[in-house]
């Protein structure tokens, strides 16, 4: 579903070559969970931003249902829903109705099509209660389920997400991540994040790869990372957390 082989991305920095993404190779199969993690300047947002056709890699590829983003960015992102938690997509003064609508139309559905996803999505991500509101008038968590629902409008099979749950408040974190479990348990969804929150990749994710300097330094289920820091030789009194773990993983 999702074959990265040797993808590297260089920008031109003050006359240097920085490279954020260094050979980068990896694969996701259909139903998985899977975060990709690290520092600030790991190379994550670079990295999804080539998987969904934002960005060109300088070399290596990238399949998504075995399309190339760079090549066939169209046929993509009819495919595959991407929420950016920094970066909004929604009009201020539109109501969600509307909002949802205008995305179908853009997406190309049918009015039938359109009504059914827009009565599906409503109920699955329980925004009946504010579907007349502007979305400028809407809490954080509230738009961002609107932004879910969008990126679901046509029944992608690959939903990417980079940093979702920013700035939301523990209820929101939770309503975000029992939406996305639904995703993935009820549809086979899946699902790739970028996230700093541990307790998103705790709750949603199979698989963690965390990035460092632009390469994977780790690949493996998310059950089995407490593992690792047995390895370095750590001694924690209370059992290792994620997040000790992960620190553990940064300071290599």
């Amino acid at each position: 579903m999702i074959e990265v082989k040797n993808l590297r991305k260089e920008f031109k920095h003050k006359g240097k070559i920085v490279v954020a993404v260094d050979s980068v190779s990896f694969s996701i199969k259909q139903g998985e969970t899977v975060a990709l993690i690290g520092p600030n300047g790991a190379g994550k947002s670079t990295t999804i931003k080539m998987l969904t056709g934002i960005l060109h890699p300088t070399s290596g590829e990238v399949s998504i249902l075995g399309l190339s983003p760079a090549k066939d960015r169209k046929k993509v992102v009819a495919q595959i829903g991407a929420v950016f938690g920094q970066r909004s997509n929604l009009l201020p003064n539109l109501p969600l109705g509307d909002t949802l609508k205008l995305f179908g139309v853009m997406y190309g559905l049918s009015k039938t099509e359109i009504k059914e996803r827009i009565d599906y999505l409503e109920n699955t991500l329980d925004m009946k209660s504010f579907r007349d509101q502007a979305i400028r008038t809407l809490s954080l968590g509230q738009r961002m389920r609107v932004e879910i629902a969008c990126s679901l409008i046509h029944n992608p099979k690959i939903l990417f997400l980079d940093e979702p749950s920013i700035g939301l408040d523990i209820i929101a974190k939770q309503n975000l991540r029992e939406v996305l479990l639904q995703l993935r348990d009820q549809h086979n969804m899946t699902i790739f994040l970028t996230s700093h929150d541990v307790g998103d990749i705790e709750a949603i994710c199979d698989r963690t790869i965390v990035v460092n300097h632009g390469k994977i330094v780790v690949d493996e289920p998310t059950n089995e990372l407490h593992k690792l820091i047995d390895k370095e030789n750590v001694v924690v009194e209370r059992g290792p957390s994620l997040e000790d773990v992960l620190v553990k993983i940064y300071k290599q």
